[in-house]
């Protein structure tokens, strides 16, 4: 099915729940699978689409409770002209081998606590929670290379090495070994000089708290390791002293960062005590602030330096996926995909009420936070006698910026798309091309009341959409490859694994034309795929 127009949303309904079959356990497979292909794929495409998510959801008779719970199971499609091939493995963490050696849930996860070991009596259980949190390594939220390695990654300080021909878990990192921090978000920046950057919170003396922009410099020529050579470039200061923001991703320009501070935050007293006692899970240490609003930081890029006078506020909302952010004319534009309040959005993504009937995940949905993509416009020169008047002069843009008298900016957005209950997340752009710079095209994932049924092209300029949507079908985050020696911001494909439960083969990778999103072919393997949360296409190797 294809659409066009801002207002294309349509009441999609699901009533035979098969998306139900999304959130199932899996098995990984011994050897890679043959799928069947229809249509013709671009003769230049070639290598490796990588995905992570979630692929096993209980461990005996003891659930996981949370869509970020599940058991880390790394996916691989391979392309190879006339011929692809479907694979996956689950990454040997030491939650997962510690789980399945004990048939328990022994490290807690996001929304699940681990459970006790039932060989110990009551006083050694409870001595065991007193030796300290032990940090989940279960990494099923992206893959992404690192020199010439790859990793998969969550939200914690550690990372995991795959190799990503064979799939096999090659070895667990700590980052704490090389940077003063406490997790970094699974969504880096990469520079065009191959360095990556990324964000995450620290902890400091006298229970000091800050969030470091850190450096992974690019492969090196002697063959070392970047991540031994890595560096915290820039600090910036919180909020609150011992309350951070959630982070999950972050924006980079041509010569700033940007950090996005929610009013969605970590309670440290929480974590480092309670959870330890009574056994408390991730979730249970968030909290809203409802007073503070959300906050935006700048920082310089080189010189790495934070920009203490420019202090940007606006109203409280979720921030989970930066789409793209870019300097014009002294001003530095910032489009995201937002979620309006400071309601926390997880905690409407238990596994129970995304397993529920359709009615049921429509009534949930209704109570969760409204999606909205949103444009922010920063001015950079800023002068106290503009006190009053909207200080934003680009022509292109009704976001405004107004001076107020203690010093601060309150910043109001232009809506590039808002739909009922519908979510354009999971963006992607053509990062090669455009990363930090104006552009015009970003690529959607669909949640039609949380749930994925359609992928999205939105026009940022002129908010024209366009939509693949199928029967039954449940697609996940568009990669975008573009066409060797294309020209045009969007010549290329988009790549999704999708699932249609029931067919004959119900799972296949998709590629569609990015600039019209009309179908080229399509890769059909006789396996349900569980859902996948984020990944990357690795070319061939030279």
């Amino acid at each position: 099915m294809f659409q066009c127009g801002f207002n294309f949303v349509v009441r999609v309904e699901h009533p035979a729940a098969g998306y139900q079959k999304i959130f199932e356990t899996v098995e990984e497979l011994n050897e890679p699978i043959s799928a069947e292909i229809t249509g013709v794929f671009p003769s230049w495409l070639r290598g490796s689409v990588l995905r992570m998510g979630p692929g096993l959801f209980e461990i005996g008779d003891k659930p996981f409770h949370h869509l970020f719970d599940g058991q880390a199971l790394i996916h691989k499609f391979d392309l190879k002209g006339d011929q692809v091939t479907y694979f996956r493995k689950f990454i040997r963490t030491d939650a997962y081998v510690r789980a399945m050696t004990e048939n328990r849930v022994v490290i807690t996860e996001f929304g699940t606590a681990a459970y006790p070991d039932p060989c110990k009596n009551i006083f050694s259980r409870f001595f065991t929670y007193f030796r300290g949190i032990e940090v989940t390594d279960n990494c099923l939220v992206n893959v992404y290379p690192i020199g010439e390695d790859f990793y998969a990654v969550t939200e914690t300080n550690f990372i995991t090495k795959v190799d990503p021909d064979s799939l096999e878990t090659l070895k667990k990192v700590d980052l704490c070994k090389y940077l003063s921090i406490n997790g970094v978000t699974a969504h880096p920046h990469v520079d065009a000089d191959g360095s990556l950057y990324n964000i995450g919170n620290c902890f400091g003396k006298n229970m000091s708290l800050a969030y470091n922009i850190v450096k992974i410099p690019p492969a090196q020529k002697d063959k070392s390791d970047p991540i031994e050579k890595s560096q915290v470039v820039v600090q910036l200061p919180s909020s609150e002293r011992l309350k951070p923001s959630y982070i999950h991703s972050f924006g980079m320009t041509e010569n700033y960062f940007v950090f996005v501070e929610q009013p969605v935050k970590i309670n440290l007293l929480k974590f480092l005590s309670s959870w330890s006692v009574r056994g408390a899970t991730y979730m249970d240490c968030f909290e809203s602030n409802e007073n503070m609003g959300t906050w935006f930081h700048l920082t310089t890029k080189d010189p790495a330096g934070y920009m203490t006078n420019h202090k940007f506020r606006t109203s409280a909302f979720n921030l989970f996926h930066h789409i793209n952010a870019y300097e014009d004319q002294g001003f530095i534009v910032v489009d995201l995909c937002t979620w309006k309040g400071h309601d926390f959005v997880y905690n409407y993504l238990y596994l129970a009420n995304l397993r529920q009937e359709w009615e049921e995940v429509k009534k949930a949905a209704m109570r969760a936070p409204q999606p909205e993509v949103r444009r922010y416009v920063l001015p950079l020169d800023i002068h106290r006698e503009e006190q009053g008047r909207n200080l934003v002069s680009l022509s292109y843009t009704t976001a405004t910026a107004v001076l107020h008298s203690d010093g601060s900016i309150w910043l109001e957005p232009e809506v590039l798309f808002s739909g009922p209950r519908q979510a354009f997340e999971f963006p992607q752009i053509n990062y090669s091309k455009c990363c930090g710079k104006k552009y015009s095209f970003a690529y959607g994932l669909g949640l039609n009341h949380f749930i994925p049924d359609r992928i999205v092209k939105l026009n940022v300029q002129t908010k024209e959409t366009w939509v693949w949507q199928e029967e039954d079908c449940y697609p996940s985050e568009p990669l975008f490859v573009p066409t060797p020696g294309a020209t045009k911001e969007d010549e290329g494909v988009l790549l999704s694994v999708v699932v249609k439960p029931g067919a004959e083969r119900p799972g296949f990778l998709l590629v569609l034309d990015a600039m019209m999103l009309t179908e080229l072919a399509r890769a059909e393997v006789n396996a349900v795929i569980p859902v996948t949360l984020h990944g990357t296409y690795k070319p061939p190797s030279p």
